[in-house]
């Protein structure tokens, strides 16, 4: 493509954990590239999800919830929201406007007024919300002088998402595509699929344990029939946590990666054996190895 024509650049997606940076980063992107649940905190690291609007080729960078910090991997998510920010074209600050402006979003803006950096402001969950409260709500934000547009959507129903993406298309310098046209996100398979399962423990498993949870992709083959077989294995932190991921007679790691074989399929368009097994690995956010996978700064 001709230079002179095209743009591309990118948009970071900023904001407090459980506001929809992920719903809306999918809906963008028309595609699931980062995972999703009702628990606060489920994305481990910046994923790429890409989408062009006409001539313009936007990388939208989804960044962990910004929260405050309690041990090495919440530091290292921190810092990866804001090392995203910082190496953006552009910052567009995500408040779910039922919640309204919580501490951390609170805490967001004052760095950006500490930072002098300029965002967009997305007002999400609009279809939540009665008209007088959102307008009363982006007043009082657009008087902080952080916010150069103010932008109302539910990225859940895609109401508003269209504008949106027309803004970010012109946002992006000019200059060629930094990746193939029909490329929608830069994270390897073997990411993305320990991610999809991450996301089915989140679902399933209705307490704390999640966040005591990882997930890997040891082995991936392409068999001849185009199919693939998968192996991940899930590290808890205890025992007990492993016969909860178990479940009764197997019947919860069953659903699992039922559920997860599923998602894979539908992503990738062929068959998928997917063979999940539960090992305890105590201390494991405390492993490097992890870090480097995932992108993260294990010294943040």
């Amino acid at each position: 493509m001709n230079d002179t024509k095209t743009r591309a650049g990118f948009i970071a997606i900023l904001g407090a954990p459980n506001v929809g940076k992920s719903t809306l980063v999918n809906r963008l992107v028309g595609a699931k590239v980062s995972i999703v649940s009702p628990k606060v905190q489920t994305t481990r690291t910046r994923v790429l999800g890409i989408f062009i609007e006409g001539p313009a080729q936007v990388i939208l960078i989804d960044t962990p919830g910004i929260f405050e910090p309690k041990g090495r991997l919440d530091r290292a998510m921190v810092a990866a929201a804001w090392s995203g920010a910082q190496d953006a074209d552009a910052i567009a600050l995500l408040i779910d406007a039922k919640a309204g402006v919580d501490k951390r979003s609170q805490a967001i803006i004052d760095k950006l007024v500490l930072g002098g950096r300029k965002a967009y402001l997305i007002l999400n969950k609009i279809d939540l919300v009665p008209k007088p409260v959102l307008l009363t709500l982006a007043e009082k934000l657009m008087g902080t002088g952080v916010f150069t547009d103010c932008f109302m959507v539910s990225a859940n129903t895609g109401d508003g998402v269209s504008d949106l993406a027309k803004v970010f298309a012109d946002a992006v310098p000019n200059g060629p595509w930094l990746y193939p046209e029909d490329e929608i996100s830069d994270m390897p398979a073997r990411l993305l699929a320990a991610e999809i399962t991450r996301e089915k423990l989140f679902l399933n498993l209705h307490q704390e344990l999640p966040y005591k949870i990882t997930v890997e992709t040891e082995d991936w083959k392409q068999q001849a029939d185009g199919s693939a077989h998968v192996r991940q294995v899930i590290y808890v932190e205890r025992d007990s946590q492993k016969g909860i991921v178990l479940g009764r007679q197997g019947a919860m790691i069953k659903e699992i990666g039922a559920a997860a074989r599923k998602e894979l399929q539908d992503l990738l368009g062929h068959p998928v054996h997917l063979f999940i097994h539960v090992k305890v690995r105590g201390k494991w956010q405390d492993d490097r190895e992890r870090y480097a996978e995932w992108g993260l700064d294990f010294d943040a």
